[in-house]
């Protein structure tokens, strides 16, 4: 049996593509977490880490969540090769789909070419990526020291951080859409703790957020239709819900973050 490899975080994120911040959050989260450390406390991880890091990727492919996917992997039943094997069919029914799915754009164009048309723009702009508001965020906020702040950390942002955004906003809003259909009171500390999550997570990713600020960002999702759509795509209600839930951490002022 040949030696063990070990690899640093910087050396993971060089052959896997998957940021240092991304994998920070991994470890936080207890889905990734490196086998070992250095004598100075640095992440080690190993082979088997890079096994269970390819599987995290190859279940976000697929559209699974996070927090499914450490359940998942965390299973004493659970077996590489079975997965791999159940991953690759899934994956050749997935490109049957997207030869589907080409053809049908070519279709679309060719309907195009023919006038009139009829073509539902609103549909477009579902999933649309943060960066696609560049110049109404200029527009609306350029002044500010926010906006500075984020674009100065998000001008570097590759695939893989923005991949991480969504992965990390996607599990906060399940999570809020969970306690909400269990009937959690907007004020009570779960969803304290959930409002929390969600102003550290702009604060981690984009600019510092205090929690007075984070309370008038929650009023933009009542005032505009864009964002109170992408966030009761998690569940009907859930931005009357969260809007509640920010404005009570607000008024509680001492919420602590687990």
């Amino acid at each position: 049996m040949g030696a063990i490899r070990t690899y640093k975080v910087k050396d993971v994120a060089k052959i896997t593509s998957v940021s240092v911040r991304t994998l920070h959050y991994y470890d936080e989260i207890r889905l990734l977490t490196p086998s070992g450390r250095t004598a100075a406390g640095y992440r080690l991880y190993n082979d088997d880490d890079l096994l269970r890091l390819q599987q995290v990727l190859i279940g976000r492919s697929l559209g699974m969540p996070l927090e499914e996917i450490r359940q998942w992997l965390d299973d004493p039943n659970f077996d590489y090769a079975k997965s791999l094997r159940k991953q690759r069919s899934l994956l050749i029914e997935r490109l049957t789909e997207t030869s589907d799915m080409i053809a049908a754009i070519d279709r679309t164009l060719e309907a195009l070419s023919d006038a009139p048309y009829d073509v539902d723009f609103e549909t477009i702009f579902d999933g649309f990526h943060p960066g696609d508001y560049d110049e109404e965020a200029q527009a609306r906020w350029g002044e500010t020291a926010a906006y500075a702040q984020s674009a100065q950390r998000t001008k570097d942002y590759g695939e893989s951080e923005w991949t991480a955004i969504k992965d990390e906003l996607d599990d906060i809003l399940s999570e809020a859409a969970a306690a909400m259909s269990a009937d959690t009171p907007a004020d009570s500390r779960r969803a304290l703790n959930i409002a929390e999550r969600h102003r550290l997570h702009i604060c981690r990713w984009f600019y510092d957020l205090p929690p007075r600020a984070h309370v008038n960002l929650a009023g933009m999702w009542e005032s505009d239709d864009r964002f109170r759509r992408n966030i009761d795509k998690h569940g009907e209600g859930l931005t009357r819900w969260l809007v509640a839930a920010v404005r009570a951490a607000d008024r509680d002022g001492a919420v602590r973050f687990p």
